[in-house]
């Protein structure tokens, strides 16, 4: 929590590609809570998801009803804790483990992306560490505002004179170094207090991630990174939106909308039961109507008395209430995107994930509204993950387990503000950081 005051979030240390690690995830939405642990083995280079570097064998599972959560920002601490510590309670039972510290993903805070260009002089013949590291502070170093917390900063692209679009320029002979930074922040009130129902949990926050860029880090492949692609995380309280591109993240954006919308949207139109209105999306709701969608009648339990029958509803009824809302929804994508680096990609695919992604018959509708090639994203190259966790519902939780092997590719300048609660004793912060750095 200390690093907030600074407007940056924990990170993750990079994970050597020779060691195993135990990591845990956990993923805070509106809907639900849950958390995963898993083993990451190194694993040898290999066709399939060349990138990774480790085998991601799933230990645990655990998984509650959300609640004190509204729109992924927390609304009630204590329920918000309870929920936390009964999902980390049943993956520690399963996977005989007892947590220490996690990662956590973030869908609320309003998500916003900045690029940012800075150049150095490099101080000697060839670009070494330090040119990279001073290049890479200067790119980062108007990131941090007021009232914002920085969740990535991620060099997307570097400059060697005049040549741009050098990926590593490590050894290479030039006099001025340049980078483009991609740096996602979001409201740290938001980040300060989801943070703190874990905390209160016992648990040490190892990093926070946007839910968009670890849904995208689960479910494309490394042909969609490089060619182009969108993910959008349809939650119950929010949508969130991640576009990489040569295979970097290079834009987030979100906004409070959701499923949740459309099951108060039938709770309403239907005068049921929230829970009852859940159910009914669930299990037969659509954005797409057939020509027997009059005659077809689902049987919905009374509202407000128990006491009441149980009435009928059409089919039709039920897309006539769920598609504005969907479309709603997915022209607000569609805006949201037209704005970011995707518009200029010409066949860039997208990827939905999240537990309202699954509605009958929203790939079709998606297509149409946005003009694009759409499928639904599933968690990629997991072991042990049951048969009720290979959905979209879950990709933001497997990607927290992915993450870990693609820490190394952020910048961020902890070790500063770690010098400057050192206290005056510059000795000591030194060898301090010559420790962190060596071992």
């Amino acid at each position: 929590m200390n690093l907030l005051r600074h407007g940056l979030t924990p990170k993750m240390k990079p994970l050597s590609p020779k060691r195993s690690a135990v990591v845990a995830a956990i993923d805070v939405g509106t809907s639900k809570v849950g958390c995963l642990i898993a083993r990451l083995r190194p694993r040898p280079a290999q066709d399939v998801l060349p990138r990774r570097s480790h085998a991601v064998e799933i230990l645990g599972i655990g998984h509650t009803r959300a609640s004190g959560i509204k729109g992924g920002t927390v609304v009630n601490l204590g329920e918000a804790e309870e929920a936390v510590r009964n999902a980390v309670a049943a993956a520690e039972r399963m996977a005989h483990v007892q947590l220490e510290s996690a990662a956590l993903s973030i869908s609320a805070g309003r998500p916003s992306s900045e690029l940012y260009a800075a150049t150095v002089h490099v101080a000697g013949p060839t670009i070494a560490d330090g040119d990279i590291e001073r290049v890479l502070g200067a790119g980062s170093r108007h990131s941090v505002r007021d009232g914002r917390a920085v969740l990535h900063s991620i060099p997307i692209g570097y400059a060697l004179d005049e040549a741009r679009g050098v990926r590593d320029p490590r050894g290479m002979l030039g006099k001025r170094l340049g980078v483009d930074m991609h740096v996602v922040t979001a409201d740290v009130a938001a980040v300060r207090n989801l943070m703190l129902a874990v905390e209160r949990c016992h648990l040490a926050v190892e990093a926070m991630v946007a839910t968009p860029y670890v849904a995208g880090l689960s479910v494309l492949s490394d042909d969609e990174a490089d060619l182009g692609a969108a993910v959008v995380d349809l939650g119950a309280g929010t949508t969130t939106i991640a576009v990489f591109a040569q295979g970097h993240f290079v834009h987030a954006d979100g906004f409070a909308l959701g499923g949740r919308h459309v099951t108060m949207d039938l709770a309403r139109g239907l005068n049921a039961r929230i829970a009852d209105a859940e159910r009914v999306k669930t299990l037969y709701g659509s954005v797409l109507s057939g020509g027997s969608d009059e005659r077809d009648m689902i049987t919905l339990a009374a509202g407000s008395d128990d006491g009441d029958a149980p009435h009928l509803v059409s089919r039709a009824t039920l897309v006539g209430i769920i598609r504005p809302r969907v479309e709603e929804i997915l022209e607000m994508v569609r805006d949201r995107l037209a704005g970011s680096p995707f518009a200029a990609i010409a066949r860039g695919r997208v990827v939905l994930t999240g537990g309202a992604s699954q509605l009958n018959g929203l790939v079709e509708l998606a297509g149409h509204i946005l003009g694009r090639q759409v499928r639904i994203g599933r968690p990629l190259g997991l072991a042990g993950l049951p048969e009720a966790a290979k959905g979209p519902a879950f990709a933001v939780a497997a990607g927290l387990l992915v993450y870990p092997q693609s820490a190394h590719l952020e910048h961020f300048e902890p070790r500063r503000t770690r010098r400057m609660m050192a206290g005056k004793d510059h000795y000591f912060a030194r060898v301090g950081r010559w420790l962190r750095e060596s071992f």
